[in-house]
């Protein structure tokens, strides 16, 4: 089994650490409805995406 060398230095530490931090995902306002949802994704509610109707939702 490895053994390390030298001691891990906080700041290399902390910069791996940082790598791995979770981020929210960025959603997306629909302008015509305001829904908001992933970009680039069918919306859910109304079954739009870019303007087009891609889904039948039922109501």
């Amino acid at each position: 089994m490895g053994v390390p060398k030298r001691k891990t230095s906080k700041a290399r530490m902390r910069t791996r650490k940082a790598a791995n931090k979770w981020t929210a995902p960025g959603l997306f306002t629909d302008k015509k409805t305001g829904n908001r949802h992933l970009p680039h994704t069918v919306d859910p509610k109304s079954g739009t995406y870019r303007g087009r109707q891609v889904l039948a939702v039922e109501e």
